[in-house]
């Protein structure tokens, strides 16, 4: 079956992406290029205040949206605010380095996944929109979407952070659906999470295609996806969705 709306995951899905955030060098780096701007810590006390002000946003977030069952948070407040607990006023343009300097060190590689563009055109060709529904940071995302050569086949972006909300909440996928006009009859979720991607998609009423790859979460209870592909095959999804299997 062909659709009208194709609503894609990033990270695992079209992109394959390893991260260690938790790394004692990725803090002491940062603390070094904390201390250039005159905030001063320890590598320890660092990452210590790092988690303690990403417990604090979630926790202004659910005051904010107490109707949210899966919340996201804006990461460059807690960047921001790792500054002012040491008296430092950052500009925005500095707070947006810390990020990306903090994504680029932290990310082991980054890179699409074989077939995805493939995937992409076949969808432009057949008169098929393309959306990204994303539990991301945009700080990191928008570069990387860019980065990959991505950014021009979406019709529309959602990402959770600028929400503050997340799959597999229904509020998520109402926003992209309210902002965009879909319909959710002309509509398919594909995603490499059998939580968030394919059972938030079921539980709004949409149809789904479900790919397994090696970042996926193991599955823990029913996969409710309307199509699967379980071994990583990007081709397989162009087979099932119009016919076409790799040349």
């Amino acid at each position: 079956m062909q659709y009208k709306n194709y609503i894609f995951d990033l990270y695992g899905t079209l992109v394959d992406i390893r991260t260690d955030e938790w790394s004692a060098q990725l803090w002491k780096k940062m603390a070094i290029l904390y201390g250039y701007y005159g905030a001063h810590y320890t590598y320890k006390e660092l990452g210590a205040a790092y988690g303690e002000l990403v417990e604090k946003e979630k926790r202004a977030v659910r005051r904010r949206h107490p109707d949210y069952t899966v919340i996201d948070i804006q990461i460059e407040k807690v960047f921001r605010g790792l500054f002012t607990r040491k008296g430092v006023r950052p500009k925005k343009a500095t707070v947006c380095e810390m990020c990306e300097v903090f994504r680029c060190f932290s990310t082991k590689f980054i890179k699409l996944y074989d077939g995805v563009t493939e995937l992409l055109d076949t969808i432009k060709a057949n008169g098929g929109n393309i959306y990204l529904l994303s539990n991301a940071q945009r700080t990191f995302t928008e570069n990387e979407l860019n980065m990959l050569g991505l950014t021009p086949y979406f019709d529309g972006v959602c990402i959770s952070s600028d929400e503050e909300c997340s799959k597999p909440d229904a509020h998520y996928f109402q926003i992209l659906f309210d902002r965009y006009g879909l319909q959710k009859s002309e509509s398919v979720m594909i995603g490499n999470d059998y939580l968030s991607d394919i059972g938030g998609a079921a539980d709004f009423g949409i149809d789904s295609l479900y790919i397994h790859q090696l970042i996926s979460p193991e599955i823990d209870g029913d996969l409710r996806s309307t199509y699967t592909v379980m071994d990583g095959d990007v081709y397989k999804i162009i087979d099932i969705l119009f016919g076409k299997g790799k040349a």
